[in-house]
């Protein structure tokens, strides 16, 4: 920003006083001036004669409107009033200042409301700064001259030495009476022995007070009159000073105000959220997370999601989840901590590009890149310590909370990343591992995942800060590995109901033995236990030995040695481990332990069937309990994620990470299947195991992976034909149904189709067909991250087990596919596309019948 070059007779500017002009030396072309006043008449007084000296020199003058103060320019004909909304938040305030200073080009002046008039609008006193730090590199680089007003009074030393450090001028106006003094602060490239002296003000002209005593008398007066002030606090930090008191004093009248205000700052600003949290967080619970707050700003939508629930569970249940809810131990960074760390790393103007409709997606990797090379504040580095020094050396785990994030409609499932640290090693070790964590969720923001999903809900312009969830991880050491006893994923709502008789409203929940990863990511290999909460015995297998072969073999877990997120199978960490509780969550596979008997291998063989928490435990009853309270509370289905940590019989403790308002595919009102349907016009028919309640969807185009064909590549050849059927969807264009082997969305190829959500998000409607070929089945994975994709985006999903006797599968009747030729590619012979202009199928489901047909209309 700064040049050494000599100046040019044209870089000088007037102020429009001849008198200051000999103080200051006249001004620069590229100065941003900031003018400290106790009264804004006194910061009017100036502008006027700027602004007239300005449109003689035939200046583009822009005054930008932002404050509840009276207009500090009335009806100038020389100047173009712009008026900004600052409630919209600093990303949006910030991104349209921005934007016409963009606009307007070099060359142009401009003059500013008081920027102490933002801190109504933010509350945050640090993005104050953060705001001046972006703006004013970016009005000195385009050569104008730009004039601020400030109340010093009411911002922190911390705001007002960051704007001295990046501004060019800044003068102080004293005012006693009619006396008025200026004293300049800083005249950035311009000294004089008197320059910085305090200067009377007489007859236009401004005389510097030379002698030291009648300096002193003036510094004097200043002091005692400042006496009685406020001391220099955070405005932040004086809301909550305010509430602290109004609680102290039972202030009855002061309390609900305090926490309408606190609420708008720290919580949300999506009215449903903010109804929910008016019922179920009182100022008392808002000062409580204000203490465990690094930064200032909202917690984002993920810990207001998980805070909300504890308190439903707490103040509306029936039952005493006082000792049956494990208390939270969390922490929050809020979201001014991230726009800190953007504007420290002089981030800005990548952001405004990667905002723009070209460079929405373009602009993201090196953004991204940046963001993971960025160096925190020292004040954010400060915090991170000792939030560090409560932890100790108990694993933690970083979870994103953006501001859009886990609200209605809007819950950016596994959109963005959540890291586990062992959080082992010295202090400074601990510390590093702890910042390179919030870089890459900070990072994941700029995942083509993530802008995608926003782009389709026309998020895409909206601001969407990251703040972050930080949690002391559930569970206990075992020797080097750390993991909870169980965890699982909790819906109200069984909108995937495999069997007539269950009812919907039960609730429905995945459960896993170690971290909750496995029981929210469909992960290669393995299979969580899932069960419909009304008949949590009956499960979707044949027999016994599918139900073993489809049950969990793998547990995530935390390496401490290693330090890592690692996996491993349950019957390796059972021989290093003696003292998981596995008569609590699992049953002996006696055919097995025989058989391994045989073979020299030592202990039983244990199968993850939770058979034992359901039978002997009231894990069912509390979870069931636990989703009808919660779902009350929210008016609206919802979705949990927890811990389990058992005592000695077994009986569990929750241990509540998240809640979520359940995204469901609307009823669309009684659907009539068709009754005589001929054979020959069937494609599928299935007796549950679809999702969505009821369907009737009209299917212009079909996209097949032929499962023979997939069996024989190779994995390089599998994931080029993830990319082929993206690149199908995508030139698609019309009502898509979706076929193909096993898993859509796995981490392994082996197991289906490794497509990413954004690949195939525009398909109306998705189908997993268990296939003899590679043995790849489908994963019953509601509430899975890729699921959940599915459910909010309202594709229709479907699994069918062509072997059982309730499933039909014809994929031979599809119409149109090119004949393959002998020099054609696997991979696109794999990747079949059946275009339906003459003959439309038709998709349609029944939840209550439990019945999903699609047939030929034609």
């Amino acid at each position: 920003m700064i040049s050494n070059e000599p100046l040019q007779p044209d870089d000088r500017v007037s102020t429009g006083l001849s008198g200051l002009d000999e103080v200051l030396d006249g001004l620069r072309i590229g100065d941003n001036v900031v003018w400290r006043v106790s009264d804004l008449d006194d910061y009017r007084r100036f502008v006027l004669p700027f602004v007239d000296a300005a449109s003689d020199a035939g200046r583009q003058i822009i005054y930008l409107r932002f404050g509840d103060h009276a207009p500090i320019i009335r009806d100038h004909p020389s100047v173009r009033t712009i008026t900004i909304d600052a409630l919209g938040g600093f990303e949006s305030f910030t991104s349209r200042v921005w934007h016409l200073i963009e606009q307007h080009g070099r060359g142009a002046f401009y003059v500013c409301d008081s920027l102490s008039e933002l801190l109504n609008a933010w509350a945050t006193d640090a993005m104050v700064g953060n705001f001046f730090r972006v703006v004013c590199p970016f009005l000195f680089e385009l050569d104008t001259v730009a004039w601020f007003a400030l109340h010093p009074e009411r911002h922190s030393r911390m705001t007002l030495d960051r704007i001295r450090q990046t501004t060019q001028v800044m003068i102080d106006v004293h005012r006693h009476g009619d006396d008025v003094q200026i004293h300049p602060i800083k005249a950035w490239r311009r000294q004089s022995p008197t320059m910085f002296l305090p200067h009377r003000e007489h007859d236009g002209q401004f005389q510097p007070i030379t002698d030291s005593s009648d300096a002193t008398r003036l510094q004097a007066s200043l002091e005692l009159e400042h006496l009685h002030r406020q001391p220099l606090l955070d405005y932040w930090d004086r809301l909550f000073q305010e509430a602290s008191r109004a609680l102290s004093d039972q202030d009855t009248d002061c309390i609900d105000d305090l926490q309408e205000q606190v609420l708008q700052v720290m919580i949300s600003r999506d009215s449903r959220i903010l109804e929910l949290a008016r019922r179920y967080l009182s100022l008392e619970d808002l000062l409580g997370i204000r203490s465990r707050l690094v930064g200032s700003g909202y917690i984002g939508g993920k810990a207001t999601g998980m805070l909300i629930a504890r308190n439903i569970l707490l103040k509306d249940a029936t039952e005493p989840w006082q000792s049956q809810l494990e208390p939270h131990d969390s922490s929050y960074l809020g979201t001014d901590a991230y726009y800190a760390f953007l504007v420290h790393n002089g981030l800005w103007p990548a952001i405004m590009r990667q905002r723009s409709g070209e460079g929405y997606l373009s602009e993201a990797p090196a953004l991204r890149a940046a963001i993971l090379a960025g160096k925190f504040p020292h004040e954010i580095q400060a915090e991170l310590e000792r939030l560090l020094d409560h932890y100790g050396q108990y694993p933690i785990l970083v979870r994103s909370s953006s501001l859009q994030e886990d609200g209605f409609g809007n819950a950016f499932a596994g959109k963005y990343d959540s890291v586990f640290l062992v959080n082992q090693g010295a202090p400074e070790q601990r510390l590093s591992a702890l910042e390179d964590a919030i870089r890459q969720v900070y990072a994941s923001s700029m995942s083509e995942d993530a802008l995608v999903y926003r782009k389709q809900r026309g998020l895409d312009q909206r601001e969407e800060p990251m703040a972050l969830l930080i949690q002391r991880v559930n569970g206990r050491f075992h020797g080097r590995y750390y993991l909870p006893d169980a965890a699982g994923v909790g819906v109200s709502r069984n909108t995937f109901a495999w069997d007539s008789s269950m009812d919907p409203e039960a609730g429905m929940v995945r459960l896993v033995m170690g971290l909750g990863t496995r029981a929210v990511d469909r992960i290669e290999g393995d299979h969580a236990c899932v069960m419909a909460l009304d008949h949590p015995m009956r499960q979707p297998f044949r027999n016994q030995d599918e139900s073993y072969r489809y049950s969990q073999h793998l547990v995530d877990l935390l390496d401490l040695q290693d330090g890592k997120l690692d996996t491993r199978p349950l019957s390796q960490l059972l021989e290093t481990t003696n003292d998981l509780p596995m008569d609590h969550l699992a049953e002996v596979d006696r055919a097995a332990s025989t058989r391994a008997e045989q073979i020299g291998l030592q202990g039983p063989v244990w199968r993850l069937t939770f058979r034992p928490l359901v039978q002997r435990t009231p894990f069912i009853s509390r979870l069931s309990h636990l989703l009808q309270t919660l779902e009350a509370g929210y008016r609206h289905p919802v979705d949990v994620e927890f811990t389990l940590h058992l005592d000695q019989q077994g009986n569990p403790a929750f241990n509540l990470v998240q809640c979520r308002p359940l995204a469901t595919i609307g009823e669309t009102g009684p659907v009539a299947l068709p009754g005589d349907l001929p054979e020959r016009k069937l494609l599928f028919r299935t007796q549950g195991h679809f999702m969505g309640g009821n369907i009737n969807l009209a299917i212009e185009r079909v996209i097949r992976v032929d499962a023979s064909v997939y069996a024989g590549l190779s994995t390089s050849q599998r994931y080029d034909v993830a990319r082929r059927v993206g690149e199908a969807v995508r030139a698609s264009g019309v009502p898509t149904l979706l076929i193909g082997p096993g898993r859509w969305g796995t981490s392994s190829p082996d197991l289906g189709v490794p497509v990413r959500f954004a690949d195939i998000a525009g398909v109306a409607a998705l189908v997993e067909v268990s296939e003899k070929a590679g043995e790849m089945v489908p994963d019953l994975s509601y509430g899975s991250h890729f699921f959940q994709d599915l459910v909010e985006t309202g594709i229709a999903y479907a699994a069918l087990f062509p072997d059982i006797q309730h499933c039909r599968y014809h994929p031979e009747r599809l119409p149109g596919a090119p004949t393959p030729t002998s020099t054609e590619s696997a991979v696109n012979r794999a990747v079949q596309v059946h275009d339906l202009q003459a003959q439309h199928l038709q998709l349609t489901g029944d939840v209550v019948r439990q019945q999903l047909v699609c047939y030929f209309t034609d």
